[in-house]
């Protein structure tokens, strides 16, 4: 296995940058001159979330893991590190090697689970579900969490979804009525685009609906790096086992890394834009030196929304490489960048800048990872609906509306792609073979 630059990584790096603190001057300045300062939207209109160092007190949870793998051996931890009184009640995965590393490691956080409480297949999740769980966190290959969300929604189970929550237009469409289901019951869902629970990130968001850069008037966004991790084919692996244990480098698995990675990058211009969704795309993408899958290394996307806005997607995981993971917007009145957390005017002064000092004497938890389910288990205890998975979805189809646009060389409309009939789930899901002529990596203009 090959890594170079994860996630967490990279979050670690973002936390380190740059000297903050708010510089008022320039801002009282400019409303001296008479620049008023209209808000994007009031309030009222968009969500906050609170983020104290742990969860309120409250009653005791259960929660299953459905999928044992790193991130789910990672959020799970996560969890029990953001509020007490949570018991790992179920454990689920495809593979008894995988869920017996989470079971083992669970040991040393005095989290015994049981054995008729461990599940392997692929309908484990429906066992862990159906177990007694108050709470799921579904950290599978992508192409199965539409799915599994859907079934804890029926049953009334509160989600925790890694991002990102499909990787087709099938998929997409399960979120979203899965959502208005989670909306209806009342739940908690949160989803893995951790930037919402990253105290530089939310306080940016805050500044810019107050109005601080103007009306926003586009971006750019860029998650570029080195090869991702990898697995190279063991024997007696079947074709399926292969893929799903190699799952980040295969599109019917992961959506490609434009939605599996990225996605986070163009949810945070989406967030700031309000949700607003792009109504076409336009891009390029390449495979240069990528060793298993069938995937692409790189993608490069004019996202064009109403208005004439437009934003510039980039990202690419390839050795050798200038690296660069950030956000920009860009407003009629100035512009953010998320390399230092500051907000400019058009003459390039700061003029409001995240003062980490100050949020390091406030609080001791500066995870985002751990923060999003300290969010999560605040809503259930306090019997508060907030779903997150409408959002996250938007964003997650634009990644495959982006990557589309990339393999075919076309021109991809939101409608289109909404109301597409694209499924990559294979007919059956058993650890057999699979047709892997169908696994090919696109070539743009000639329809494959």
């Amino acid at each position: 296995m090959s890594k170079t630059m994860d996630r967490r990584s990279f979050l670690g790096t973002s936390a380190k940058i740059g000297v903050a603190g708010m510089v008022a001057a320039p801002l009282l300045a400019s409303c001296a001159k008479g620049n008023k300062v209209t808000p994007l939207r009031n309030p009222d209109e968009y969500y906050v979330p609170e983020l104290p160092d742990k969860a309120v007190e409250g009653k005791e949870l259960k929660v299953g893991l459905i999928g044992c793998g790193g991130r789910g051996s990672g959020a799970i931890m996560n969890l029990l590190d953001a509020a007490d009184g949570i018991t790992v009640w179920a454990l689920g995965d495809v593979f008894e090697d995988r869920l017996n590393g989470v079971k083992e490691a669970l040991k040393g956080r005095n989290q015994i689970v049981a054995d008729e409480n461990c599940f392997i297949g692929f309908d484990s999740y429906k066992q862990v579900i159906d177990s007694g769980v108050d709470m799921v966190i579904i950290t599978t290959p992508p192409v199965f969490r539409p799915t599994q969300f859907a079934y804890a929604t029926e049953k009334g189970v509160h989600s925790f979804l890694e991002k990102p929550i499909a990787v087709d237009s099938k998929g997409y469409r399960q979120i979203m009525a899965a959502t208005k289901q989670a909306e209806a019951k009342g739940l908690s869902v949160v989803c893995g685009t951790q930037r919402h629970h990253q105290r530089p990130y939310v306080e940016s968001f805050k500044k810019i609906q107050e109005g601080l850069i103007g009306e926003i008037t586009g971006g750019n966004v860029y998650w570029n790096q080195g090869m991702l991790w990898y697995r190279e084919r063991e024997k007696g692996w079947t074709d399926m086992e292969w893929t799903i244990r190699d799952w980040v480098n295969w599109k019917w698995l992961s959506g490609d890394h434009i939605v599996e990675q990225h996605v986070h990058n163009i949810d945070v211009f989406n967030w700031m834009f309000g949700y607003k969704h792009p109504i076409a795309a336009r891009a390029i993408g390449a495979r240069h030196r990528r060793v298993t899958g069938d995937q692409y290394d790189c993608f490069d996307v004019d996202f064009e929304y109403e208005n004439g806005v437009h934003l510039h997607s980039m990202c690419r995981q390839i050795d050798g490489t200038a690296t660069k993971v950030s956000e920009r917007v860009h407003g009629t009145k100035g512009w953010w960048n998320s390399e230092d957390f500051a907000i400019r005017d058009l003459e390039g002064n700061i003029i409001w800048q995240f003062d980490n000092e100050a949020a390091a004497a406030e609080y001791q938890q500066h995870d985002p990872y751990t923060l999003e389910h300290v969010d999560w288990v605040n809503h259930i205890r306090k019997g508060t609906t907030h779903v997150e998975s409408g959002e996250c979805g938007m964003s997650t189809l634009c990644g495959v509306m982006g990557r589309e646009a990339a393999y075919t060389g076309a021109q991809v409309s939101w409608d289109d792609i909404s109301a597409s009939e694209m499924d990559y789930m294979p007919e059956k899901l058993e650890l057999g073979t699979l047709d892997m002529d169908k696994y090919t990596v696109p070539v743009p203009g000639t329809g494959k």
